[in-house]
């Protein structure tokens, strides 16, 4: 009976493994800061988002408190990627499609924008370089 509990406690630990996609290295580090940086913007954390672009970006184009609550005005509906680019120097550039509902009027519309990530080789992690995303573009 242990045999058998042994035997699949193994499998299921196998199975688990298998599962889970390999995530290591600068391409893994890249998909795990795109990821945070997309599930903040998908929940209107705004502010967290903005801790995940390059600190000389923030330092260079600070946004004021006024910034930030104009973000308060808007519900996020939709984050898509539509498609990535690596460019030659190893930044990697997405194409965003955001769904943008304004809390006052209810009405939704969709906004694109680029995202351009860099990997800042002495502290070892990515940056998004291209600021959090103008949602009154056209507006």
């Amino acid at each position: 009976m242990a045999r058998h509990l042994m035997r699949c406690l193994l499998l299921c630990c196998v199975l688990l493994l298998a599962g889970c996609p390999q995530q290591g290295g600068k391409n893994g580090a890249l998909e795990r800061m795109q990821i945070d940086y997309s599930a903040a913007i998908r929940w209107g954390n705004f502010e967290g988002a903005w801790n995940l672009i390059d600190p000389k970006v923030r330092e260079e184009h600070p946004l004021t408190d006024i910034d930030f609550s104009r973000y308060k005005q808007v519900q996020i509906s939709g984050y898509r990627e539509l498609g990535t680019n690596v460019l030659p120097n190893g930044d990697v550039v997405r194409e965003i499609e955001i769904g943008v509902i304004n809390r006052y009027n209810q009405t939704e519309r969709t906004v694109r924008y680029q995202e351009q990530w860099h990997y800042d080789e002495e502290r070892k992690v990515w940056w998004q370089m291209s600021g959090l995303p103008d949602l009154w573009k056209g507006n």
